[in-house]
């Protein structure tokens, strides 16, 4: 009698289950890809670092959004990105920092400001 049970309440607790209920991580969201690291400053983190504050600023803004992110490095204080997000290409978004080089810091609010343009397509 207890196994009939046990089995009732299983089936019923993974039929009540959600399917989706995990988010994507940044790896099945989207891919980022940097360009000419070897202009970076030592200061600015390495290809995989940048990557990684790009991908997490659009995670944060756009969790469910899938896209692709071309980012260039122009010179030590210089910056381009490329984005697909949804199947829509975005503008080209450049930073230029004008009184230093690029450092985390300017990166990590380029990532932001072109995740809030990302955001807006997943919002559209």
């Amino acid at each position: 009698m207890r196994a009939k049970h046990l089995g009732w309440i299983l089936g019923s607790v993974m039929a009540a289950a959600p399917t989706s209920a995990w988010p994507m991580s940044a790896a099945e969201q989207g891919s980022c890809r940097l360009l000419q690291a070897e202009k970076l400053p030592r200061d600015a983190g390495g290809a995989d670092a940048i990557c990684a504050i790009f991908d997490k600023a659009i995670a944060a803004k756009a969790p469910k959004l899938r896209y692709t992110a071309e980012v260039q490095v122009l010179s030590k204080a210089a910056l381009s990105a490329k984005v697909v997000a949804d199947g829509r290409v975005l503008a080209e978004r450049r930073l230029a920092v004008m009184d230093k080089n690029l450092n985390a810091g300017s990166i990590q609010r380029f990532a932001e400001a072109l995740a809030t343009e990302v955001a807006r397509v997943a919002n559209s």
